[in-house]
């Protein structure tokens, strides 16, 4: 009895603190999403538009994280294997950490400082995070060249769909 409610309470648990999969994937960004204000690591604060705007004409693979997300850091190896087998590919991190110091340490623990990262400080609800339905980490999504979303949901760098993406977007 006992390990038939230990499962119970797992599986319950599992589908209570699962990403939930978006019914609808995007393709573009709303005006009011891209809007949103993210803070550089030198304190600055810029618009995410301005942000993909910096890429304009090339694929971008956005890698939403913390350091305190265990799936996160599992996750970091598989996207320096990403970024090394698509070096034509821009990477932008952006952080979910509760506070700056923390992200500050997080980047310098997971060898990320020299990368081109940004945090949420208005936290996880957000006219971006909300409009790309965010409910947990780690979540990837490509942009293409255009500033459309070309993949708008993977929770692993290694969810093969982002390689076929990208390979289409490279044609």
């Amino acid at each position: 009895m006992k390990k038939i409610l230990q499962l119970f309470l797992f599986s319950f648990s599992f589908f209570l603190f699962a990403q939930k999969v978006p019914a609808v994937s995007k393709t573009s960004f709303s005006e009011e999403a891209l809007a949103q204000k993210v803070t550089a690591l030198q304190g600055k604060k810029t618009a995410i538009n301005d942000v993909l705007e910096k890429h304009a004409g090339r694929i971008v693979i956005i890698d939403f994280w913390a350091s305190w997300c265990r799936d996160c850091i599992k996750a970091l190896p598989a996207t320096k294997i990403l970024k090394e087998e698509n070096p034509e590919i821009d990477f932008v991190y952006f952080s979910l950490d509760r506070s700056y110091e923390q992200w500050k340490r997080g980047l310098e623990k997971y060898e990320l400082a020299g990368q081109e990262n940004y945090w949420f400080d208005e936290g996880w609800k957000n006219s971006f995070n909300n409009y790309i339905e965010l409910n947990w980490v780690p979540r990837f999504m490509v942009v293409d060249q255009r500033g459309g979303i070309a993949k708008y949901y993977a929770v692993s760098p290694e969810d093969p769909d982002i390689q076929k993406v990208i390979n289409a977007l490279k044609q």
